[in-house]
């Protein structure tokens, strides 16, 4: 697989015929909800709010509820990013001064549906993952036969965790232009948010490609000497030395092999493993001191390369097909979509957070 950031990744069914359609057709044919890391303890000086919104991008639905609540958008906690066009249900916290106001949020797309407090602000990536349910309009006409082996596959081998191509941007810009500036063909960028973004799509661009190589190799169900190594569905991280031993584990789904995200500090990978993540910078044309004067933007780290959604399931109706399924924090519903419609997607999934 050459480096093409154009390219989309390799797709894990790409001999199994997707069932092709369309989503988001109307708001309601896509659902988003948090699965949070806890509930709010019920009391504390912030107050935590159970939100529905419809049809409305997260920036615009910071500025709604600061404006709403008359409160600073700083002191607006969220988790996680939510999808511009999709009925989505999230908890944000707000301070409890702004408590008396609260019925000022309701219409206009947003509904509070349950109110609680909570000792500390909600922070980003403060949250499991997230459940989808989505309508798939006007599939082709053999889907009954073609879906099933799409998702007993994904479900018994794992969901490539790909970065979503909107995480990239309009035709790949922002990462370009963090490739640029990581290889000095554009040594200075300004702007400080869109530096930190398109350094991180850089990261994600390569990731990309490491995972695609290994899954065109054949590699995503094994174990090679040197992987590092994490527990699943969380913790730490280790170098695999003894692969026999290791493989075993990973087949039991106590561990699943991560892959780099490049970084100045990201844990070192040993033999065979690190030999091909050296192949993926150099035919970006990187080498490791490449991310070096970046300050704590480029830190580095590692990131699953494949996460398991055991709950995916399918319900023919009237319009389409409905899928319901759960996924990790950071992953993407549209990496899920693309491998089971294989067909262009519309929307802007906004798991699209910066690492």
């Amino acid at each position: 697989m050459s480096f093409d950031i154009s390219e989309p990744p390799p797709l894990l069914t790409a001999n199994l015929p997707g069932i092709g359609g369309r989503i988001k057709a109307q708001v309601e044919d896509f659902e988003v909800e948090e699965i949070p890391a806890y509930e709010p303890c019920g009391s504390g000086d912030h107050l935590f709010l159970w939100i529905e919104k419809r049809g409305m991008g997260a920036e615009y639905f910071t500025r709604q509820v600061g404006r709403r609540l008359s409160i600073p958008n700083g002191e607006i906690g969220m988790a996680g990013l939510k999808d511009r066009h999709a009925v989505t249900r999230q908890w944000i916290s707000v301070p409890a001064s702004a408590e008396e106001h609260v019925g000022q949020l309701e219409g206009d797309g947003i509904h509070v549906l349950k109110i609680s407090r909570h000792t500390n602000k909600l922070k980003s990536g403060h949250l499991h993952g997230n459940r989808f349910r989505i309508l798939v309009r006007e599939p082709d006409a053999a889907s009954a036969e073609r879906l099933p082996p799409i998702l007993d596959r994904l479900r018994a081998e794992g969901l490539p965790n790909y970065y979503g191509s909107q995480r990239f941007g309009r035709n790949g810009e922002t990462a370009t232009l963090g490739m640029e500036m990581l290889t000095g063909a554009k040594p200075g960028v300004r702007n400080s948010f869109l530096r930190k973004l398109a350094l991180s799509a850089a990261q994600s661009i390569l990731f990309n490609s490491y995972l695609g190589r290994r899954l065109t190799g054949g590699l995503m169900r094994r174990v090679l000497p040197g992987d590092v190594m994490c527990k699943w569905p969380a913790g730490g991280m280790f170098v695999a030395t003894d692969t026999s031993t290791e493989q075993a584990r990973f087949d039991a789904r106590e561990t699943v092999h991560a892959g780099p995200m490049f970084g100045r500090k990201t844990f070192a990978a040993g033999g065979e493993a690190a030999a091909r993540e050296e192949i993926v910078l150099s035919g970006a044309g990187l080498t490791a001191s490449s991310f070096n004067g970046f300050g704590k933007l480029l830190q580095g780290t590692r990131r699953h390369n494949l996460v398991y959604c055991d709950d995916l399931a399918a319900q023919f109706e009237s319009d389409g097909v409905r899928l319901a399924f759960s996924l990790p924090a950071g992953s993407y519903a549209t990496v899920l979509l693309s491998e089971i419609m294989k067909s262009e997607l519309a929307g802007d999934d906004a798991a699209n957070t910066l690492e």
